[in-house]
């Protein structure tokens, strides 16, 4: 708790003292999503690997610290203006990290940064390929390490299919991205499910659609 109330310090000092045009700190803002993401993520915030009633106690006491931070997140996110270019690609694998972890409600609160990123880099180069290749680069990596999951994977493609269908621009290189991440997606967790079981059967079949 009192680290959480340490980086919302760092933040409102960001906002208030590195933002502007002649004040800009870019490393700082870079710190502090690194920050963020890694408390975030922690071992002792994931409260679904706990018992019902230790998780039920720390809930109780200090509520879920991983909505909080992930709110906050966000909002700096948004706050960077003409900014955020300068964060694409290298924050994709960080918010990626972040709206992995298996809490429904930091999921649907972060998962639109995505679709942010497409449409910041789309209106000044006319495409989204470096989010496109970085977020498929590390979203490899990140289900290999036993992040994702069925649930994930559903609300990545609901979510952005209803930002892109709301931006004319977006809507057809949209649509033909997320199919294509949900896909990719789908086929790295069936090809862990198999790998994870004693049975590998169908093992070969799994790596030959992940391919």
């Amino acid at each position: 708790r009192e680290f959480l109330r340490a980086i919302s310090h760092f933040a409102a000092t960001l906002r208030e003292s590195f933002l502007q045009q002649s004040s800009f700190e870019l490393q700082l803002w870079n710190n502090y999503f690194h920050l963020a993401v890694a408390f975030l993520t922690q071992d002792s915030l994931q409260l679904e690997n706990f018992s019902q009633a230790k998780r039920s106690s720390i809930l109780a006491k200090y509520g879920d610290m991983r909505a909080a931070i992930g709110a906050a997140i966000r909002d700096m996110w948004y706050n960077l203006g003409h900014r955020k270019i300068e964060f694409i690609p290298a924050m994709v694998g960080p918010i990626l990290e972040m709206t992995l972890v298996p809490e429904p409600q930091l999921r649907r609160s972060t998962i639109p940064i995505f679709f942010d990123m497409m449409l910041c880099e789309h209106r000044l180069t006319g495409s989204f390929s470096r989010f496109e290749d970085e977020l498929l680069r590390k979203l490899d990596s990140e289900v290999e390490g036993g992040r994702g999951d069925e649930q994930y994977k559903q609300l990545f493609e609901s979510i952005l299919l209803d930002c892109c269908r709301g931006h004319p621009e977006l809507a057809e290189p949209g649509e033909s991205f997320v199919a294509l991440a949900t896909g990719l997606l789908e086929r790295l967790l069936d090809y862990r499910a198999v790998m994870n079981d004693e049975n590998k059967t169908y093992s070969m079949s799994c790596t030959v659609n992940l391919l």
